[in-house]
């Protein structure tokens, strides 16, 4: 699914957008998302940055699997009986 993200950008560079966008028979979107995924690739080859090690490690955690679903497991118990009395 998309989203809407809005930025302010140079008028020289939407130009270049805009030019380039139809030199190569495609919309303007798919410049800057390929634009962008070039970039990406350079970063982390350049600085060995790895986007999903960076964003989606939090599934590492100190505690075991059970200590997590216990944890979990006392804060619904202790919200429920807050909304007991």
């Amino acid at each position: 699914m998309d989203k809407i993200m809005s930025t302010r950008i140079d008028e020289a560079v939407i130009q270049h957008i805009n030019a380039l966008a139809k030199r190569l028979g495609t919309s303007k979107k798919a410049v800057l998302e390929n634009a962008i995924r070039c970039y990406l690739e350079k970063i982390e080859a350049e600085q060995g940055f790895d986007i999903l090690e960076y964003t989606c490690g939090s599934w590492q955690r100190d505690e075991s699997p059970a200590e997590t679903i216990e944890i979990i497991k006392e804060s619904v118990r202790r919200s429920q009986e807050r909304y007991k009395r």
